[in-house]
């Protein structure tokens, strides 16, 4: 059921936009941290989605002050990979009923059985109303996810994905995603063409979320379907 109220609706905050670039005059390194995301399901759960680096702990806590959150408050931890910028500030989440890193489930010293079943469409439901779910999203590397969020205060489909997109650019210019690195770029071709098909709006892994447009999700088909 879609709330015609956006305060009634799952809210989808950036807390943190990422980014990425090449480091000023050295062409063998660059900097980049992840966009990291909250999401305030409608049942009171309280998502994190890609934690930044370990250097941002301090700046994560205010952010999340900013919300009226404070680290204690937070239910499930979700990074869409396990690289160092994506998953920096885990340990701050100690209260949290299960972290996910990529596909891998955890809660302390236990390790869960969600997203393994070898269905590539097996979703796994964070919210109790089945609103927010974690898929499988491989490309970037074969074990990230993405979280898809309905009944959002934006009126559509929020997909909030990592590396499937770097950033809104590389619809247009495959080299940056591709430069970015990918473990299989046949099938994050053919993920981001899915992703696109099923959201209204993409948080990517470093930049600002993005309206997906119909000239986006042609453009995204053509690529998938050209990499056959």
């Amino acid at each position: 059921m879609a709330y015609s109220d956006p305060a009634q609706r799952n809210q989808v905050i950036v807390l943190q936009e990422g980014y990425s670039r090449q480091e000023d005059g050295d062409e063998t390194a660059m900097r980049a941290n992840c966009t990291c995301t909250l999401v305030r399901c409608r049942d009171g759960t309280n998502i994190i989605v890609d934690t930044m680096t370990a250097w941002d702990g301090e700046h994560l806590r205010s952010l999340l002050v900013q919300q009226g959150l404070g680290v204690d408050d937070i239910h499930v931890v979700v990074c869409s990979h396990g690289h160092s910028d994506h998953i920096g500030c885990n340990y701050l989440f100690q209260k949290a009923r299960m972290h996910l890193v990529g596909a891998c489930a955890s809660h302390h010293d236990l390790y869960m059985d969600h997203l393994d079943s070898g269905n590539p469409d097996e979703q796994l439901a964070l919210d109790s109303n089945a609103e927010v779910v974690v898929r499988r999203s491989p490309g970037h590397t074969l074990s990230c996810v993405s979280v898809i969020v309905d009944n959002t205060q934006l009126g559509g489909r929020v997909g909030i994905t990592g590396d499937l997109f770097e950033r809104r650019e590389d619809i247009e210019d495959e080299n940056i995603w591709m430069d970015a690195g990918s473990e299989n770029e046949k099938v994050q071709r053919e993920e981001r063409s899915k992703i696109a098909q099923l959201c209204e709006f993409i948080v990517p892994g470093h930049g600002p979320m993005f309206p997906v447009t119909p000239a986006m999700r042609c453009k995204l088909k053509e690529d998938a379907a050209s990499s056959i």
